[in-house]
């Protein structure tokens, strides 16, 4: 497997290392940090390969280090959260805000498949315009074949008998980065993959894939690319320090190290959340539509046009009404916790496969 860093940035940071001691956790910290990281979420959603240094394949921190009494006390918070949550739901109180949100997001709901496929025609003519990458900023080239693709995938969105060659585009495109940048990095992105089979399926008029309907996977891909997104914020927390320290504001004063095991685990856990129930899902995508839109203040043009297309399928999960299984709430916490395990675990094996790193 190839080694990838980031070409345009110079790969010696002239910030001062963090000390490498135990993240100290006082008795109200990591509650404060933790509401302070729903409140003040910017870092949480920018994503760090488009603004800092980073080289995927050096090991990461390893699991004994992740796994701190932090981390720890912050799973056990999300738990309790996702479980609160999850009970709403089953309550009078639950089904009015239910109801409250289908009505407030009735006439998008209408539009879902018109502001997918004008959102992704909208990405690709960005992209396009920026010029010099595949699908997000860190991922360059300099093919000409590739930008005129983009422009044909935008151009094919316009007619529904045309949308099945715009998928193909985006499965080209994505293979055309594990070519050129790994399998590990492209990982960071099976959101386009989900986007990809629902404009195919919504082209050729498929209801259903393996029980799913277009929605529902686009809406796995957004969950799972934000699940792995998460792990890289405790995997690979010193990619992120220079960005605290240009942006310091968004850590509301807090331990930077503390910081991001915090932000991980709210992005994590709303991540998870658009895997889960009607209003569960929809409550985390309007925490996240709120993330990544702050994060485009703060971060301006390139966060903008990297993040648009999640932040156009975050709009047709939160409009969308069609329940789901529901398990009882007192599954939530097991659910939740099977993910996160096997998602690190996912990682982790997967980085060691690849670039023989160790895994604890």
């Amino acid at each position: 497997m190839p080694h990838f860093s980031n070409r345009n940035w110079p790969q010696r940071s002239r910030l001062k290392r963090l000390p490498p001691n135990h993240v100290r956790s006082d008795a109200s910290g990591w509650l404060v940090g933790f509401v302070l990281a729903l409140l003040v979420p910017v870092s949480a959603q920018a994503h760090v390969k488009w603004f800092a240094p980073y080289n995927v394949a050096s090991a990461p921190v390893g699991l004994h280090k992740v796994l701190n009494p932090t981390f720890i006390e912050l799973v056990v918070l999300a738990l309790i959260i996702f479980w609160f949550v999850s009970s709403l739901e089953r309550t009078r109180v639950g089904a009015e805000l239910s109801r409250a949100i289908g009505a407030v997001f009735a006439g998008l709901r209408e539009r879902t498949d018109d502001l997918i496929r004008a959102g992704t025609a909208a990405f690709f003519v960005a992209i396009w315009t920026k010029g010099g990458i595949i699908l997000t900023p860190e991922l360059y080239t300099t093919s000409l074949l590739t930008t005129l693709l983009q422009v044909g995938i935008a151009i094919c969105l316009f007619w529904r008998s045309t949308m099945i060659l715009s998928a193909i585009g985006i499965f080209v495109l994505f293979f055309q980065g594990i070519w050129s940048y790994g399998l590990f990095h492209m990982m960071d992105y099976p959101i386009f993959l989900g986007a990809a089979v629902y404009l195919g399926m919504s082209g050729l008029r498929v209801e259903l894939l393996f029980g799913l309907r277009p929605l529902d996977i686009a809406r796995w891909g957004t969950g799972i690319t934000l699940m792995w997104a998460s792990i890289e914020k405790w995997a690979y927390p010193g990619w992120s320090y220079p960005v605290l320290a240009t942006h310091p504001q968004i850590t509301a004063g807090l331990d930077p190290r503390f910081y991001m095991i915090a932000a991980g685990m709210l992005e994590f856990a709303l991540a998870f959340s658009l895997l889960w129930s009607m209003l569960v899902r929809r409550a985390a995508a309007v925490v996240l539509l709120s993330m990544f839109t702050s994060a485009v203040i703060e971060f301006g043009k390139i966060d903008a046009i990297g993040h648009l297309l999640i932040i156009i399928l975050l709009l047709a999960i939160l409009a969308d009404d069609q329940p789901s299984v529901r398990p009882a709430p007192v599954l939530a916490p097991v659910y939740f916790s099977a993910a996160l395990t096997l998602t690190m675990l996912a990682y982790y094996l997967g980085h060691a496969a690849l670039f023989a790193t160790p895994v604890v």
